[in-house]
């Protein structure tokens, strides 16, 4: 009983834990007291593992969006670099956090290599961000993924949305 598509359903967990995991990773390299170092590197590798699942899971449901009209196909493909961007990174990070977290006993070494951990998780949640926005678009605006087959009056008994209720705006606004 897995969703379909996947995608969506999958996405978020990364984002959250990437997102999350750039700020542990930077408050690590000053404060390397209470396990923040290992809790850094626990979330950023789940992150990391997550952004895996997102990009195989976003490359096989990205063959349902077809062909995108206008500028849709560029946008896609940016959703898809950023998000490859954000996995890599992410990756990085987890690397560079699991190794500062070892480098427990040798509090210098540990701090640099929390740095360069951080600025990865810094990294990966800049395109976390990059690979959101452009993913809004490829749903918002180019409509990828909605189902269209079902309209509010088959469901609910309200009338479908018009161009207009869907915008919000009235003529004479």
């Amino acid at each position: 009983m897995l969703p379909d598509p996947l995608h969506p359903a999958v996405v978020h967990f990364p984002i959250v834990l990437l997102l999350l995991g750039a700020p542990l990773a930077v408050v690590a390299v000053f404060f390397r007291r209470h396990h923040l170092p290992l809790l850094a590197a626990v979330v950023l590798l789940l992150g990391a593992c997550g952004a895996v699942v997102a990009t195989v899971t976003g490359g096989k449901d990205a063959e349902m969006a077809g062909e995108l009209a206008g500028n849709g196909e560029s946008i896609l493909e940016q959703h898809e670099e950023w998000g490859e961007r954000a996995r890599n990174f992410g990756l990085i990070a987890a690397v560079l956090a699991i190794a500062s977290a070892a480098l427990a006993r040798q509090p210098a070494v540990g701090r640099i290599v929390g740095s360069a951990a951080a600025v990865a998780a810094i990294a990966a949640a800049l395109s976390v961000a990059q690979a959101g926005h452009y993913g809004g678009q490829v749903v918002y605006k180019l409509g990828v993924g909605v189902n269209t087959s079902a309209t509010p009056a088959t469901e609910g008994g309200a009338p479908p949305a018009t161009e207009q209720g869907k915008s919000g705006r009235h003529d004479d606004e």
